[in-house]
């Protein structure tokens, strides 16, 4: 049985559909997160869970019991669930202790248990020696931990996240994504975490279900969400990428003045009339000379039009012989190319995820 299921699932306002149809199940101890553009509804779905909203259609249930319906749901303080925001809500009259505190006390455990498990839990996000100060006197990232403690120290059954790193600069959300893994790893609560952060959700995530305009597109754990995207909107939004549109004809695809054999894609029997990949630039490799003949690449000539240097490695643009379209290749820093230089690509068809 799923810890958390979300059973076609909408959510409108008026003549709105801020959510549409949203389907998704989390196992026990999984991270989720829910990844997308502002504007796609990811925070309406977590806010539906947490019992903000009630959904205008489906139903939400936790442990196969049903928490929300149009029709009834379940307040939220009486779901187990811990919130954390944007803004982190630590209350500024407060220690970090007493923050910390506050959940404990409010289910009424005895002074000796709330002060243990504080102890605990301090230690756990490395705060012990800070528990006496106030949250003015914290750095933005120690501010993100004492929520987190908060948070988790009531050992919640679901634990949500609405862009909670959204408000520290970009070193601090780095630490922090490793953070939040650690203390995922560390205590096992089901958790959904809504960000935008392409990497974020990467770093933390179990599974990342990508929304886009109210719906989910693709739910799949994070290497293998990169690696095959089933849409367009989902290769373009998780890293970079380039789109290449050919056309089946007789025994090879058909691309803008390059030809590839139908055998040597991963899945040659769904290809059929127009398609389109995502081939992601470090899949692409530039030669100088046309590199040996092999049975698992394609070998193309072309031209570097642009380029920029980015310290950890070449941005290159290429452009395939006498065709109009770009693309986009990530080269290592030592493999250094002049503008105009003739070169040769070689890919992978088995790289290029097809597209729907």
């Amino acid at each position: 049985m799923s810890k958390l299921a979300l059973h076609h699932v909408s959510c409108r306002f008026g003549g709105i559909t801020a959510v549409d149809d949203v389907s998704l199940e989390l196992e026990a101890g999984e991270f989720v997160s829910l990844l997308g553009p502002s504007g796609c509804g990811k925070t309406t779905t977590l806010r539906m869970i947490a019992g903000f909203l009630n959904p205008s259609v489906g139903t939400i249930e936790m442990d196969g019991d049903m928490i929300s319906s149009p029709a009834s749901a379940l307040p939220p303080e009486k779901r187990n669930m811990s919130m954390i925001f944007q803004s982190y809500a630590i209350w500024p009259n407060m220690t970090v202790a007493e923050n910390v505190a506050f959940g404990l006390e409010v289910r009424r455990l005895s002074r000796a248990a709330v002060r243990a498990k504080v102890d605990h839990i301090l230690d756990v996000v490395r705060l012990a020696a800070l528990r006496d100060r106030y949250p003015a006197e914290l750095s933005g990232g120690q501010q993100q931990r004492v929520a987190l403690a908060r948070a988790i120290v009531v050992q919640p059954a679901v634990l949500l996240l609405d862009e909670p790193l959204s408000n520290l600069d970009a070193n601090l959300r780095e630490e922090m994504r490793y953070e939040i893994r650690r203390l995922h790893d560390e205590f096992q609560i089901t958790t959904v975490y809504v960000t935008h952060d392409q990497a974020e959700a990467m770093v933390t995530s179990d599974r990342i279900a990508v929304m886009n305009q109210g719906r989910i597109e693709q739910v799949e754990e994070p290497r293998a969400l990169y690696a095959r995207p089933l849409t367009r909107f989902v290769a373009g939004f998780i890293g970079r990428t380039n789109f290449l549109e050919g056309e089946v004809h007789g025994a090879e695809v058909v691309f803008d003045h390059f030809a590839i054999a139908l055998a040597r894609f991963v899945e040659p029997p769904a290809l059929r009339g127009k398609v389109a990949f995502s081939l992601r630039p470090q899949s692409i490799h530039l030669h100088r000379r046309p590199p040996a003949a092999s049975e698992r690449t394609c070998v193309i000539p072309g031209r570097i039009v642009q380029r920029a240097y980015l310290g950890e490695h070449w941005d290159y643009v290429v452009r395939p012989k006498d065709a109009e379209l770009q693309l986009r290749v990530t080269a290592r820093p030592h493999e250094v190319f002049e503008l105009n230089e003739h070169v040769w690509l070689e890919l992978e068809p088995s790289q290029m995820a097809m597209l729907r």
